[in-house]
């Protein structure tokens, strides 16, 4: 079987998700010392509420994109591509 028939989309999901997280991490930490690590982007949808009488359901979603959050994300796609 050749090389890369046996490689899953959620496998590459999950490597970007894992780089986006440590990425932002490391661009939250280091920011402090080093200020561009901090600039960054955030996608934000704002939280909507549904009342249905017995409970209420919220959706809403934030997600802020630094520099190191972007170098997670081609640290991600790098790796699944040596997989």
């Amino acid at each position: 079987m050749a090389r890369g028939y046996n490689r899953s989309g959620w496998i590459l999901l999950l490597l970007i998700i894992c780089g986006l997280v440590v990425g932002g991490f490391l661009g939250e930490l280091l920011g402090s010392y080093i200020p561009v690590l901090q600039y960054g982007y955030n996608l934000e949808v704002t939280p909507h509420t549904w009342s249905l009488g017995i409970f209420s359901l919220t959706f809403g979603i934030s997600l802020k994109i630094n520099m190191f959050s972007v170098l997670g994300i081609a640290a991600g796609i790098f790796m699944f591509k040596k997989m």
